[in-house]
């Protein structure tokens, strides 16, 4: 009977979550659409500034714009760079769709030999 049941809800559910419920990394938008006010305050950061070694960088999201379910849109921030404010005002982030994302400060990734 659990097979049963358990074979059913596997028909009725997707088999893969939708990227704005994914816990991984992806385009700017995908990342700011899985957070309440569209991830207005969240730090978010490239994750090839950790792949070269570059820790302590991110965005603090100040405003956005998002489109067709958080896979586009336009978003605003400031910038702080290892540790210290480089934006005095809030700009357009560059980059939401042509790099990966992640929420959170950047971390130098141990490159394994």
């Amino acid at each position: 009977m659990a097979n049963a049941v358990t074979s059913a809800l596997q028909k009725l559910l997707p088999s893969k979550l939708p990227p704005s419920l994914s816990s991984r990394p992806g385009n700017l938008y995908q990342v700011l659409s899985r957070y309440t006010q569209d991830g207005v305050g969240q730090r978010v950061h490239q994750t090839r500034w950790g792949m070269k070694g570059i820790e302590g960088c991110y965005w603090e999201v100040t405003r956005t714009k998002l489109k067709l379910e958080g896979q586009h849109g336009k978003a605003w921030g400031k910038l702080v760079w290892k540790g210290k404010p480089v934006s005095k005002r809030e700009e357009l982030i560059p980059g939401g769709l042509k790099y990966g994302w992640q929420q959170g400060v950047s971390q130098a990734q141990k490159v394994h030999s």
